[in-house]
């Protein structure tokens, strides 16, 4: 978005720009959820419930190792949009040299020690004993590509805070295109089992972080950074600006993502039929990510560039507009997941053992769609106004306290077991609307300017 939309988003045309921007995002989410989808589909086809309990942890294992990324890369956007809103144009080429820096050194060393402790990690999950092996090849594969996700992060942060969301659109359709075609030659064709699917997985994203790069460097007039060594250079205060914000948004994104790692233990224990229906649950729960990350992406760029102009009358509309087109998409996709149970889940696997029961996770995947659609009215005012010290409040309200509290409380206290986790991971979506309208009516939002 850049500078002159910013002066142009007047009341009646919010909807319309949201929608311009927020659009493209939806479509590149929705195109990694996909292949992250296929994967699962493709394992669960072939290979079966060993498989698809693989995906799942290993999934979710590489989700939690993101969380530095999103949350980094989350606040570089953030920061870009708002100086780009107020014209600081010198701050913008230094807050993007720091975080490539920053955030390339971080993904080698998570993904150092994170080889290290492999074993262990999958013993901490309750990996089953006939998904290991599988389990195993998903995780370290994943852990090798890790700083392409990193990359893709950056760039894509980049172009979102400059106000272009199709760029990114098109470098997560050369993954997701990647993915499904290598998926099927490695899985179908040559029998690489989850080998294959992670590593059609870090091939897509290695590719189109190369070629984003390349778009970048041809473009670096238009983002005012030369690509010089020198422009690579840690800057003290972007750093500190990128942490102040960044760190918040990573414990959000970590402590979510650890939730679900503690879910995904409890699950674990019932076996690996039920780690399989995780699997199933969590993919399709991608989409409502989908939902909530587009939305929260579009309307925190748009918030932060309104506060960085000092247009502060426009957020309430803004607000409004990412909640009512969340809930439209929410009662769509909830509507294909009530009318076809069936076909949904037999689209993951021809397991007659797992498709016997997967009719539990229905109305738990619909409340994670409207919970993920509130998420994004709240966090679009919280990470758009940059108010660092309400993040952290709310990740470790949401991801640690009420998401693994409710689970434990329906799962183990009132012996709802496997259901009772997904019911508390699918309730506590709706935690963040309620602080994050508290924020609202506060009017303190007005006062985080970075």
């Amino acid at each position: 978005m850049s500078n002159s939309m910013v002066n142009d988003l007047t009341k009646g045309n919010v909807t319309k720009l949201l929608l311009k921007f927020a659009f493209p995002l939806f479509l590149s989410n929705a195109l990694q959820a996909i292949y992250n989808i296929v994967d699962m589909i493709v394992v669960g086809q072939y290979i079966g419930g060993a498989g698809m309990s693989a995906v799942s942890i290993g999934g979710d294992i590489l989700h939690l190792l993101t969380f530095v990324a999103m949350g980094f890369s989350s606040a570089g956007q953030v920061l870009i949009a708002q100086d780009v809103g107020a014209n600081r144009l010198d701050k913008v080429r230094r807050t993007i040299g720091t975080m490539f820096t920053f955030l390339f050194i971080v993904s080698v060393l998570i993904s150092v020690i994170c080889f290290i402790i492999r074993d262990p990690m999958l013993g901490w999950l309750n990996t089953p004993l006939e998904s290991y092996k599988y389990t195993m090849d998903y995780t370290i594969t994943c852990i090798v590509g890790l700083v392409f996700i990193y990359g893709y992060n950056i760039v894509s942060a980049i172009l979102r805070g400059m106000g272009d969301s199709k760029r990114p659109f098109v470098f997560i359709a050369i993954a997701a295109i990647l993915n499904i075609v290598l998926d099927i030659i490695f899985v179908a064709y040559y029998n690489m089992e989850v080998f294959g699917a992670a590593l059609a997985t870090v091939i897509g994203q290695g590719v189109s972080f190369v070629v984003s790069i390349i778009y970048l460097y041809k473009s670096r007039e238009s983002f005012c950074f030369d690509f010089k060594l020198k422009s690579f250079a840690i800057e003290k205060q972007a750093l500190s600006r990128i942490v102040a914000l960044g760190v918040p948004m990573a414990i959000q994104s970590a402590a979510i993502s650890m939730s679900k790692i503690v879910l995904m233990a409890w699950i674990n224990m019932y076996g690996v039929i039920f780690s399989a229906l995780a699997g199933i649950y969590n993919k399709i729960n991608v989409v409502a990510g989908v939902i909530s990350q587009a939305f929260t992406t579009a309307g925190s760029a748009m918030v932060g560039q309104n506060l960085g102009a000092k247009k502060d009358e426009r957020v309430a509309q803004i607000l409004k507009t990412v909640g009512v087109c969340g809930f439209i998409i929410s009662i769509v996709f909830s509507l294909i997941i009530f009318v076809f149970p069936n076909q949904t889940f037999a689209a993951f696997t021809s397991d007659t053992d797992v498709l016997a029961i997967a009719a539990i996770l229905i109305w738990p995947i619909i409340l994670n769609f409207f919970g993920s659609a509130t998420r994004s009215i709240s966090f679009s005012l919280i990470n758009g106004s940059g108010n660092t010290k309400l993040n952290l409040a709310v990740a470790i309200i949401d991801g640690v306290i009420s998401r693994v509290g409710i689970a434990a409380l329906l799962g183990f206290a009132l012996n709802m077991d496997c259901l009772g986790f997904w019911y508390g991971d699918a309730l506590a979506g709706f935690v963040p609307i309620i602080i994050g309208m508290c924020f609202l009516i506060s009017g303190k939002w007005k006062t985080n300017r970075f």
